[in-house]
């Protein structure tokens, strides 16, 4: 065991080895992420044998961890090929954003549920990141009420897009509200008004 670890603890071997970690730390963190998240929503809203509900959730949580392994061994393998090959050695934000674009492209390209799960996840934390990046280089502080504001807004142009026209809304979303906001006009019995949906 001291040899393998004296192998791979060669400095020389670190980047290559950086990119087995990676891959390995993208299943891992895919893996605990989605398969929690899919086993929930299966059960809770996918019909079929539990055969079939054992088959979504596995898909679903090979897919998110493939995608982020994938990703981050794309990204890292690319940010290490231009920094060989730059001028400088370093890393820059130009570095940083064609392995990302490329690494995007390739694996979180094709538009599945997991994958728009994903996207959609990332496009609000990047919003959330420019807002306090602008914040941040203005000096400026939040005013009282700012997220309160913020999510009356998101609220509101939601219900409108919902109530306008629901195709427009990604499929978990429109699922939900449907369930939410008109499901809840119809009812049989009792049985139907408390108990089940339908």
């Amino acid at each position: 065991m001291d040899s393998i670890n004296a192998i791979v603890l060669k400095p020389q071997l670190h980047e290559v080895l950086s990119l087995v970690k990676g891959f390995r730390n993208g299943v891992v963190y895919g893996t605990k992420i989605r398969f929690p998240h899919a086993l929930v929503m299966t059960l809770l809203f996918r019909t079929g044998s539990v055969q079939d509900k054992a088959v979504a959730i596995l898909k679903a949580t090979k897919a998110h961890a493939r995608g982020l392994a994938f990703f981050v061994t794309i990204y890292k393998s690319l940010m290490l090929l231009q920094r060989r090959i730059s001028a400088e050695g370093k890393k820059s934000d130009l570095h940083t954003f064609v392995a990302g674009f490329v690494g995007g492209w390739f694996v979180f390209g094709e538009k599945t549920s997991v994958n728009q799960q994903i996207i959609l996840y990332l496009f609000s934390r990047i919003a959330m990141g420019l807002v306090n990046t602008v914040m941040k280089a203005g000096d400026f502080t939040a005013p009282p009420n700012s997220f309160a504001l913020f999510a009356a807004v998101c609220w509101g142009i939601v219900m409108v897009l919902f109530r306008r026209d629901k195709s427009v809304l990604q499929d978990s979303l429109k699922s939900s509200m449907t369930y939410l906001y008109e499901d809840s006009n119809h009812w049989t019995s009792l049985k139907t008004l408390l108990w089940h949906n339908k």
